[in-house]
């Protein structure tokens, strides 16, 4: 028997397992006041799950609270749907808008890799489809443990699969991302999952339920017991991969069954039949009419029992957490039932009216007639606990900034530089990641211009104009760990410079802040340092941050991950056939750098895997001169100036070099400024600095071009032809392309001893 909201008046004292759904006492407290009696069985499950760090970001909305003091406005148009929407919706010209957001999977792809990444791309995508949008493109932003861990070979190959198999059986391409190994991660993966949709203004929906008498329906897959307090509980607490509790959490994927959802709901817009509609991710049931109802003008009434089941002995409140997949919510007028109906049975997609919308302010779910959910939607989806977590400065914070690299050995001779770029090119986070990325499929629909292995994924957008968008995700973690506030502006840089380098106009940002135990003071240090940084960043960029996630509660025990806020820049590109790619593309063209290079090498590439040293000041970051770059790429796109462009980072010059040249086999000699460290020129990580190929003729208009932006421009040398091609620096050394490539391509194989078959020959 069902606890009712009568029997749990009637029984103030009952004992209730409060700690065991991740309540706090003082929060059960507050709940107990908020409904002036105990909560039923069924609202403790769904106050739990909505007031889990997770769903209420109940740490981090203090500083969240910042971004919005960004400008709404981006600079190729408005921000027509931003934070605390499903997803931010950007207007990018011609009647087109483009919504995109980035959101993690952390602890459950650690539990259960495949269906922990696969229902992460399932659930980022339906948050696109919720906003009105076609999904049309996803990308990734991955972080394992040691390569040779043990561990990392089970849980990175079932990431891998997940992420691929569930949008390949979408179709949708996956244009980027990055993947990257640490030993902090070892134990706690990171699973980020970014989904860009296109959509008409007129298009646009919002999560919301309006108007007394409006039908409330239930359509996608039926629920079961998968999942049952998943994301949101897996999410909300240090993880401890040896409580069992947490292994039936995961949910369950149907990427078939998603892609008729995603159909089925466009035909549902098209046909005008929709007034509210929010997919189903963490908290199931509860989130869905909680959120729906709080954001509209009125209450809302459920009957739980008409919820079509997979499990039949399912309680109600399990009901209510259940986290399984492919499931909407849509608020429809009566008028509209019969064909909404109709419209999910041609596309073979289960629908059930579940309730009404209601003229109070108060959600109230029955089961089989009795009332055992009656409460104010606000307090559960909006009203949840804030808390002002005390935040400090470690005192180890001075100790690793005082640990530069000053008394690392470096290489002196040509030969030791030679050996350096080979050991870098050849190290788990500068290989080729082919061995991941062709389990990928990168072209399917047709519109994909750039995908892996350029600086930012391109779609085409219009088929006529050729207005298409870019996107990049990027974090250096290291960077991070060494100042929090300049890590996260390095990758809130690198990201928008990524898709600057492609001719394309970075116009706004979505973040996935990855941290530790919120209950730390030093994790909570870190956030908000990188929060501001944020904030700091977009404003001096004019990128509004159009939404995200937290994730916290990324540790192990006692150790957290390196702090990893993962940022991603979508940008405009007027017409996709002016793009410029990484490769260089043909024997004779002038080799230049733009952007100045100093001596830091803390927090880089070679002092990880030469001396596996992490300690110093990350490299300085000057958003202004990152502005003036952005300009001069995107003039110089525009004016088809540029055969190829590369962002520096990782690895710096020589990485930049060797990618370039491997990209379609063209060699490359260059000649350093004779004043300066080779070893510093070639491997310095120093920000703000892009590789650009281009036809001599076309040099003086360049060098004018940066000279009006204030840009630093600095020859380099020329690409050689593909035929015995080498990668030659005047006076150090001279390496074969195939040798590098021998080398570069040989680690992930190696190690995880696969060959997956390729999903796109060739790419």
């Amino acid at each position: 028997m069902a606890d009712t909201v009568e029997n749990a008046a009637a029984t103030p004292d009952q004992a209730q397992p409060w700690a065991e759904l991740g309540l706090k006492e003082d929060e059960y407290t507050r709940i107990r006041e908020i409904l002036g009696r105990r909560p039923s069985s069924s609202e403790l499950a769904m106050y739990s799950v909505m007031w889990s760090e997770h769903c209420s970001y109940k740490s981090s909305k203090v500083h969240l609270r910042r971004f919005g003091e960004l400008s709404q406005d981006t600079p190729a148009g408005k921000l027509l749907a931003g934070i605390g929407e499903n997803a931010g919706v950007v207007d990018i010209g011609q009647g087109y808008a483009v919504t995109f957001k980035i959101e993690s999977h952390n602890h459950p792809s650690y539990v259960e890799p495949h269906q922990g990444a696969a229902t992460g791309v399932g659930g980022i995508v339906r948050d696109i489809l919720a906003m009105g949008a076609r999904p049309v493109g996803v990308m990734d932003a991955l972080r394992f443990g040691p390569l040779e861990e043990p561990d990392t070979h089970r849980v990175l190959p079932g990431v891998v699969s997940g992420v691929g198999g569930y949008g390949n059986c979408l179709g949708l391409p996956n244009i980027g991302g990055e993947v990257v190994f640490d030993r902090s991660y070892l134990g706690n993966p990171l699973v980020n999952a970014l989904c860009v949709g296109v959509l008409r203004h007129e298009d646009l929906h919002l999560a919301k339920a309006t108007g007394a008498g409006n039908q409330v329906i239930l359509y996608g897959a039926a629920t079961g017991g998968d999942g049952i307090g998943g994301a949101s509980i897996l999410a909300s607490e240090t993880f401890d991969d040896d409580k069992p509790s947490k292994r039936p959490a995961v949910q369950v994927g149907d990427p078939f069954m998603e892609k008729l959802l995603i159909e089925c709901t466009l035909e549902l817009f098209a046909a005008g039949v929709v007034t509210g509609i929010q997919d189903f991710g963490a908290a199931g049931i509860s989130c869905a009419t909680s959120e729906l109802a709080a954001a509209g003008d009125g209450g809302m009434r459920v009957e739980l029992d008409r919820v079509p089941l997979r499990d039949s002995s399912l309680a109600p409140e399990e009901i209510l957490m259940s986290e399984s997949q492919e499931r909407m919510m849509a608020v429809v007028e009566p008028g509209d039932v019969a064909r909404f109906l109709e419209i999910c049975a041609r596309w073979d997609v289960q629908a059930t009216v579940v309730g009404e919308v209601t003229e109070d302010d108060r959600l109230v779910i029955e089961w089989h007639g009795e009332t055992i959910v009656d409460v104010d939607p606000r307090t559960v989806a909006h009203e949840g606990p804030v808390y002002e977590r005390p935040y400090a400065r470690p005192a180890w914070q001075d100790t690793v900034q005082a640990d530069g690299v000053e008394g690392l050995a470096r290489p002196a001779t040509g030969d030791e530089l030679a050996a350096t770029l080979l050991a870098l090119v050849g190290s788990p986070n500068l290989c080729d990641k082919s061995w991941i990325t062709n389990q990928y499929d990168r072209y399917v629909r047709g519109n994909s211009v750039l995908a892996q292995p350029e600086d930012a994924g391109m779609l085409r957008i219009d088929e006529e104009t050729g207005l298409g968008v870019a996107l990049s995700t990027d974090c250096n973690s290291r960077f991070a760990l060494l100042d929090p506030y300049v890590g996260a502006q390095l990758a809130l840089a690198e990201a928008y410079r990524n898709v600057a380098v492609t001719g394309a106009q970075p116009v706004a940002v979505s973040d996935c802040l990855n941290f530790g135990s919120p209950e730390d003071p030093a994790v909570m240090w870190q956030f908000t340092q990188a929060i501001a940084g944020l904030v700091d960043g977009c404003q001096v960029l004019g990128t509004p941050v159009t939404g995200g996630n937290v994730s916290f509660y990324n540790q192990t025990g006692s150790t957290p991950i390196l702090p990893t806020p993962v940022v991603g820049v979508m940008g405009v590109i007027e017409d996709v056939r002016r793009r410029v790619p990484v490769g260089f593309a043909g024997a004779g063209d002038v080799v230049v750098l733009l952007g100045d290079t100093r001596d830091e090498l803390a927090g880089s590439v070679w002092a990880a895997v030469a001396h596996d040293h992490l300690g110093g000041r990350p490299p300085v970051v000057d958003l202004e001169h990152e502005r003036r770059l952005a300009a001069v790429l995107g003039e110089a796109g525009r004016r088809g100036l540029l055969t190829s462009a590369h962002d520096l980072a990782d690895g710096g010059l020589a990485q930049a070099l060797v990618e370039s040249s491997l990209r379609r086999g063209h060699g490359v000699t260059v000649e350093l400024p004779a004043d300066a460290d080779p070893f510093v020129q070639l491997f310095s990580e120093s920000s703000g600095r892009v590789l650009v190929s281009l036809p001599a003729a076309g040099a003086d208009a360049l060098t004018t071009l940066c000279a009006e932006h204030g840009v630093p421009l600095h020859p380099l040398g020329r690409v050689t032809g593909a035929e015995d091609a080498t990668v030659a620096v005047a006076g150090q050394f001279s390496l074969p392309l195939e040798q590098i490539r021998t080398t570069w391509s040989a680690t992930l194989p190696a190690v995880l001893a696969a060959d997956p078959i390729a999903v796109v020959a060739g790419a």
